[in-house]
């Protein structure tokens, strides 16, 4: 079992530098030489998001220092890793910014309840998630995650229940309903939040890329 964690992390971290979107986050894993290869992509990050969640050093397979997932500051317990480290600006209070994510939801094997990439404008170009930095409409852990990011960013992080959703009305939502009740019915689910489970069953995992911010 360790072994499969060590694995998935190792596969979680290995990106090309020429990787530019939030699409190219997860690798193929079908390229991989080892018996493991066998392992389908959704175990791999099922396994990943485990050992995430649970605080797993993520090493790289190279012989270079290991990347680890860390706790920014005033964050309420939410933990980052840079895929790619921007160039731009950082954002503040008041400013508007454009972002692409995926978001998934570590109770349900890492199920993708969303992404900006199937969110299409009226040509069949993906729209990415607009939002003013500072207001409280976006839930706490993306705002600390992208007030610390420059546009040009990647950056993967693991929000806690507790800076997660709050209510069904903060953003992002599911455009998709069925996609909306399904994370809702589970984040809130009264039955498990009265038997103690209120602790795994908000924990999300967002793959965030700072497409650009404007002063307001």
């Amino acid at each position: 079992m360790m072994m499969m964690l060590q694995y998935s992390a190792a596969l979680r971290c290995s990106l090309p530098p020429d990787h530019s979107t939030v699409r190219s986050v997860l690798p193929n894993i079908t390229s991989a030489t080892s018996s493991s290869s066998n392992l389908t992509r959704r175990e791999v990050l099922s396994t990943a998001l485990i050992s995430t969640t649970l605080g797993f050093t993520v090493t790289t397979p190279s012989k270079s220092a290991a990347a680890e997932f860390l706790e920014l500051p005033n964050s309420g317990g939410v933990k980052a890793l840079d895929l790619r480290v921007g160039t731009g600006e950082v954002p503040s209070d008041g400013d508007q910014v454009s972002v692409h994510y995926y978001g998934r939801l570590a109770a349900k094997q890492g199920w993708r309840f969303d992404s900006t990439y199937d969110h299409k404008d009226e040509n069949g170009e993906p729209t990415p998630f607009i939002f003013v930095v500072g207001t409280g409409k976006v839930i706490s852990g993306i705002e600390t995650a992208v007030k610390s990011m420059k546009v040009g960013g990647l950056r993967r992080i693991v929000i806690p229940p507790s800076q997660g959703y709050q209510s069904t009305s903060q953003e992002p939502i599911p455009p998709n309903f069925f996609d909306r009740q399904r994370l809702f019915t589970t984040i809130f689910n009264p039955t498990r939040l009265a038997n103690g489970e209120g602790s795994t069953l908000g924990t999300l995992v967002f793959d965030i890329e700072l497409v650009s911010l404007r002063h307001k």
